[in-house]
């Protein structure tokens, strides 16, 4: 799998990606690229946005620095996505689907928003990781990759892992875990989970993943 990212702040995104599960994709042969927008513009002054036509408040991202950015990343295995709050919304279901594709292109929109011939020629898909505004797209576009990198096959050490996780096979929230000491302060780890009896630990956490807490 190969990820071109583009933003008009590389340093922003660049700062993740030698960490956590960037750094381990990477290892296991992804291909993440991080490229400033800037590079494809053609004025002295590396201009990538300009004021609305009919007026209006702050800055519009310019649709030509986008359309020469795509001419030189994009192939015909390319998925082009823009990071927009009107976009599908982010799900466990569609990290899955962006985890098989060859390549993506992930283009940070910021300011008030990038020029809509960008969404209507050159996109093909718009992604929002949820119901508010943010400064720029840099931080959704890390997040998109973070999610899609847990689906790609060999990333994560331990599949079992993922499946066990939350929005995984239905499961609403992941259940309850503990680690050593058995008591703290007086907070107790449960018993069921000191007795060994692996088939009532099962239940246990299943009916706790479904934000029950009825014993067993």
């Amino acid at each position: 799998m190969k990820i071109d990212i583009l933003t008009i702040f590389p340093d922003q995104v660049s700062s993740f990606l030698s960490e956590g599960i960037f750094r381990l994709a990477q290892k296991q042969g992804v291909e993440i690229n991080v490229h400033d927008l800037r590079g494809w513009t053609t004025d002295k002054h590396k201009t990538i946005d300009d004021r609305p036509f009919g007026g209006g408040p702050g800055m519009i991202m310019k649709v030509e620095p986008i359309f020469k950015a795509l001419q030189s990343l994009k192939s015909s295995k390319s998925t082009v996505i823009l990071t927009s709050a009107k976009g599908e919304m982010l799900s466990s279901e569609l990290s899955k689907e962006l985890s098989k594709l060859k390549h993506i292109i992930l283009i940070c929109g910021h300011y008030e928003g990038v020029d809509e011939r960008v969404k209507e020629h050159l996109t093909d898909k718009q992604i929002s990781i949820g119901n508010y505004v943010l400064s720029g797209g840099e931080l959704p576009a890390l997040v998109v990759l973070d999610s899609l990198l847990r689906h790609v096959p060999s990333v994560l050490g331990n599949p079992e892992s993922l499946e066990e996780e939350s929005h995984e096979e239905g499961i609403e929230q992941e259940y309850p875990q503990y680690t050593r000491p058995e008591d703290f302060k007086g907070w107790k780890v449960p018993e069921i989970l000191l007795s060994g009896d692996h088939e009532k630990i099962r239940r246990w956490r299943k009916a706790r993943s479904n934000g029950k807490s009825r014993k067993l």
